[in-house]
């Protein structure tokens, strides 16, 4: 195949994967999935809270829709802001929380507290929400927050280990604003971000019910030898103050909706690879027919990397960085392959891309430039990789978040 075919093919590859990508974006667009559940008035205040990298346009996009007197708070990630008119907007760090995100909590909660038999409680919440809806338990400081975050980020636990633990340390997480609102009616509107879209996992589940004990808390920062910072281990042993669990009557009023989701996101990109290869082919077979190329291999949901170098770069580079090492072993093999990973709310870790794609030469394109991906692997470096083949993925905040989304396009051998 020509230089010239090559290059043809690199674009269309690289076109038809921002499709998909372009495609599980709109389908979990808040703006287009809030309106069919919004709720009804009540006789009192409506107020919104909310808190996630979503929830930002979420907020917008009810206040837009409600022609009735509205108020309330929501935070959000830097950068991922929209103006309001009626609800303010604040913006925290994540995933390492900050004081802005304390003090945002602090005012939510006391906005909850205040609510009476005849107010409602809308509350917003997506992927982000726990380490931007940070209030300490009593005896807890934020530093303490941030030292235990900081030391499951890199130990490579999952999410819903870190929530659980995020939930024992908390004076709002784990059913603890439901507590506060209570006897308010309480609606939860939610994006989902996590792997089969766990109310309880969700933003650390503020308005659900909390399955987990201080028990479990303890057994992960046993799992991964996270011995600090002592306040935490204290307060994880002494136990106080459980969270309220399924049918604790605070939550007798309240109500959950997921508006959107990773697998609906999945689904949308699924159609729009579908109906591209229709087009093309005339036909589609699935059920027990061998499905063989051209295909495409989606997937979502977060990777986890125990980081042991000092590079940069997030979950879904590093995976296409794994990704690439493992499919230049098979350099007769791979020719058809390429891959796109990307964070959908547009970050992938703390840098300013949304993730990366792979081409069949990605290594080989490296190696000529005197970058050896082993390097780069072993020192955490796959932002650095990518950025010096220009194949970053750059979209900026997209104002949503229902996870990672992983695209594998399989062209021929």
């Amino acid at each position: 195949m020509s230089a010239a075919s090559n290059s043809d093919r690199d674009n269309a590859a690289r076109d038809l994967l921002r499709v998909l990508f372009d495609a599980a974006l709109a389908a979990a667009d808040p703006a287009r999935a809030i309106m069919p559940y919004l709720p009804e008035p009540v006789a009192g205040r409506t107020v919104i809270m909310g808190a996630g990298k979503a929830s930002a346009a979420m907020a917008q996009a009810f206040e837009q829709a409600w022609e009735r007197p509205l108020d309330g708070l929501v935070v959000t990630r830097h950068g991922h802001g929209v103006p309001c008119e009626r609800i303010r907007i604040v913006e925290a760090s994540h995933p390492v929380p900050d004081a802005a995100g304390e003090q945002a909590a602090r005012d939510i909660l006391a906005l909850a507290q205040g609510l009476g038999p005849e107010d409602q409680l809308v509350c917003l919440v997506s992927g982000g929400g726990s380490a931007l809806l940070t209030l300490p338990a009593s005896g807890l400081t934020l530093a303490d927050k941030q030292g235990v975050t900081q030391a499951l980020l890199r130990s490579g636990a999952t999410i819903g280990e870190i929530n659980t633990v995020r939930k024992h340390l908390s004076a709002i997480k784990g059913g603890r604003l439901a507590a506060a609102a209570a006897p308010a009616r309480l609606v939860t509107l939610a994006i989902s971000d996590v792997p089969g879209d766990d109310p309880a996992v969700i933003a650390s589940g503020p308005t659900v019910p909390d399955p987990t004990t201080f028990a479990d808390a303890r057994a992960v920062l046993a799992k991964y030898g996270i011995t600090e910072p002592k306040a935490v281990i204290a307060h994880l042993a002494e136990a106080r103050d459980e969270t309220p669990k399924p049918g604790d009557p605070v939550f007798a009023n309240t109500r959950f909706e997921l508006i959107a989701s990773p697998q609906r996101a999945l689904a949308a990109a699924a159609e729009a690879a579908l109906a591209r290869h229709i087009m093309r082919a005339g036909q589609f077979r699935v059920g027990h027919e061998i499905v063989t190329p051209p295909a495409v291999l989606l997937s979502g949901g977060e990777t986890t990397v125990t980081v042991q170098g000092k590079g940069r770069g997030g979950r879904n580079s590093e995976f296409l960085l794994a990704l690439a090492a493992a499919l230049a072993k098979d350099p007769g093999g791979s020719g058809g392959i390429y891959a796109l990973a990307c964070d959908t709310d547009g970050i992938d870790g703390t840098e300013d891309n949304a993730g990366a794609i792979v081409y069949p030469n990605t290594v080989a394109r490296a190696a000529s430039r005197g970058t050896a991906i082993k390097e780069a692997l072993a020192g955490n470096d796959s932002y650095g990789f990518f950025a010096a083949l220009g194949d970053l993925v750059v979209t900026g905040p997209t104002l949503t978040n229902v996870n990672d989304f992983r695209a594998i396009l399989i062209l021929d051998r």
